[in-house]
């Protein structure tokens, strides 16, 4: 039965990794190049506030807290599997994801709101820098959940090998 139930955690944990990773490329690529684009002019963009229909925290706030739980629960139900190391990297890449993303991004998010209401005086040099800033940190978070990704599908192939081993 824990078997059945390490499968059906690491499947889920897997979908959701997927989900956040190919979501976070896009809130990058797409989005980011939007608001990045020709700072601080392009911070309209800037997807957050009442003007943007949906702001991307309400989308990976619940995500994060879903890949948490799953990662979580397949890492408790696999303890003793081939899928321990592997679900262990994925929960060490979601921490410091989970560390850096109040400690550096909320910041950053904050000023670059700030500059586009016009409450913090900034330079088109420190725009632009501040925004280089984001892409550098906000393209390691994409390899972190790279990572979790990548770490989670390995979770899922070394309990398949161990129970072909079995039977």
């Amino acid at each position: 039965m824990r078997n059945q139930f390490l499968r059906i955690f690491l499947w889920l944990a897997v979908t959701l990794w997927g989900i956040a990773l190919g979501a976070k490329i896009f809130d990058l690529v797409v989005l980011g190049s939007a608001w990045g684009l020709s700072p601080p002019s392009s911070f309209i963009y800037l997807p957050y506030g009442k003007s943007f229909p949906v702001d991307p925290g309400l989308f990976f706030q619940p995500l994060s807290a879903a890949i948490l739980a799953l990662t979580v629960a397949a890492l408790a139900c696999g303890w003793k599997s081939a899928a321990r190391n592997p679900l262990l990297l994925a929960i060490g890449s979601f921490v410091v994801i989970w560390i850096f993303t109040p400690t550096v991004f909320w910041p950053m998010i904050f000023q670059l709101w700030e500059i586009h209401r016009g409450r913090l005086a900034s330079t088109e040099v420190q725009a632009i820098a501040l925004v280089h800033k984001w892409y550098v940190w906000d393209s390691f978070r994409i390899v972190l959940i790279g990572i979790g990704f990548v770490a989670s599908v390995r979770g899922l192939a070394a309990i398949t090998a161990e129970n072909r081993k079995v039977t």
